[in-house]
């Protein structure tokens, strides 16, 4: 991914206040918090956002965001979605985020936390193709300023509802997966991504789930069905008809219903489950699509992600 965030100001409009009567009516707006590291994206995914239609705040001080919802309440409609971009650069960033956090759960805003997430290579390669320094290296290498920042996010990602990886994706390919998740007209109660890989190239780090199908045999080492993928129905057959196969699917479908109704009682609306197999190319791309089918069959809403099918 090219794309590197700005350290613009915020650039907050402001509403005309209503009658005291109309903002006790007035609907309160939804409210997506994107964060994550400097380099991964920030500014991609608001702009799509925006383009779906978001009221897009870059650059927040998070103190500012239950004023910033107070006057999406007083537009009379106008502004029913806000996206809020905030990052680590104020000195009091998570005690202020904390504050504002507990405010909007006790005004029962509906919230939600988006982290976009990069490898270490991938954010110094963006960082040296601009030639600008990471906002938090100081005097350091830019590798300083991004374990600095990661240390300070590491609370804040595992609160999120949604990680997304950029390490591989370009601008193109993240416009596409915030599509996928919030493009929908309708909110649904929980959205699952399903995404085969290959160990060899490491684990996704935005996996809140992982299923290791290395127990079956390796259909690689057939020589019919090398060539093809899992999405064909002849290695599709060959791994599921191996012993425990057809057992393990039905259980752990049974097993991800049990935890979906979990996460929608904790008001967690995304998930996305990795499946690998040594090469991401036959195991984990049938199991994968064998899962998002059952997923689906049961209600919700999945997309499939085969990251590393194509790279042999």
């Amino acid at each position: 991914m090219s794309e590197h965030d700005g350290d613009g100001a915020a650039e907050v409009s402001t509403a005309t206040p209503t009658e005291p009567g109309e903002a006790a009516e007035a609907a309160i707006p939804e409210l997506v918090i994107i964060s994550g590291m400097s380099g991964a994206g920030r500014s991609t995914a608001a702009k799509c956002l925006e383009d779906l239609g978001w009221f897009v705040v870059d650059n927040l001080p998070p103190a500012l965001i239950p004023t910033m919802v107070e006057l999406g309440a007083r537009s009379q409609g106008n502004v029913a979605r806000i996206a809020v971009v905030v990052d680590v650069r104020g000195r009091r960033f998570f005690d202020n985020l904390r504050e504002s956090l507990a405010d909007l759960d006790a005004k029962q805003v509906t919230r939600r936390i988006v982290f976009l997430e990069s490898s270490d290579d991938a954010l110094v390669r963006r960082f040296e193709s601009v030639r600008r320094p990471h906002p938090l290296q100081g005097d350091g290498r830019i590798v300083d300023g991004i374990a600095a920042e990661r240390d300070l996010l590491r609370e804040l990602r595992g609160d999120a509802d949604l990680v997304i990886d950029t390490s591989s994706l370009n601008v193109h390919e993240l416009r596409a997966k915030m599509d996928a998740q919030f493009a929908g007209e309708e909110e649904p109660e929980l959205r699952a991504t399903v995404m085969s890989f290959g160990f060899k190239y490491g684990l996704p780090v935005d996996a809140d789930l992982v299923v290791d199908m290395r127990f079956l045999p390796n259909p690689h080492w057939v020589p019919e069905l090398r060539p093809f993928t899992g999405r064909n129905e002849e290695v599709s057959n060959y791994v599921f008809n191996q012993p425990g196969a057809k057992e393990f699917l039905d259980q752990y479908t049974e097993l991800l219903q049990l935890i979906a109704a979990g996460y929608r009682r904790e008001g967690k609306r995304y998930v996305t489950v990795a499946v690998g197999c040594t090469g991401g190319k036959h195991r984990s791309v049938a199991t994968s699509e064998k899962l998002a089918a059952r997923l689906s069959a049961a209600g919700v809403e999945t997309v499939v992600v085969h990251r590393d099918m194509g790279r042999e």
